[in-house]
């Protein structure tokens, strides 16, 4: 189970977060409840439709983003990634105006996994860099 699971993710980053942004891909991999925590956000991510909202505007925003899996670990149904992301800052983003900056940030995600699918994620990247990268926040 902990490799079905860690594939699983890498299918995410791979299909939904890459290349061409595959978004109804979502539909197989989240579960219809899937609730994803990131204390970046004001609200939690809810469901395939959330999940394939922020997609959507994380690649708007950042157009040739590329996500790479660092580290991952699996035990039971929880798997865990330690992820690179990189991109141009090309569209708007959350109200910031494109900047043509080029960001490199990482995080931790924790999966939770229920029958095959996604159905609860934690996460933290490093916001506070990529935003001072973006130079909407100055860099001490």
């Amino acid at each position: 189970m902990s490799e079905e699971n860690k594939a699983i993710i890498r299918r995410v980053i791979d299909e939904v977060l890459n290349g061409q942004g595959n978004l109804d891909v979502a539909d197989e991999l989240f579960a219809p409840d899937y609730v994803g925590h990131n204390p970046a956000s004001p609200v939690d991510t809810r469901g395939p439709e959330g999940v394939k909202g922020f997609a959507s505007m994380f690649r708007s925003a950042f157009p040739d983003v590329h996500f790479s899996v660092e580290d991952q670990v699996a035990e039971g149904d929880k798997a865990v990634t330690r992820w690179r992301g990189s991109g141009t800052h090309q569209g708007n983003l959350m109200g910031l105006a494109p900047t043509g900056n080029r960001v490199s940030f990482v995080g931790i995600t924790i999966n939770r996994l229920e029958d095959g699918k996604v159905a609860e994620e934690w996460q933290i990247f490093d916001a506070l860099g990529m935003m001072q990268q973006l130079g909407a926040i100055p860099s001490p």
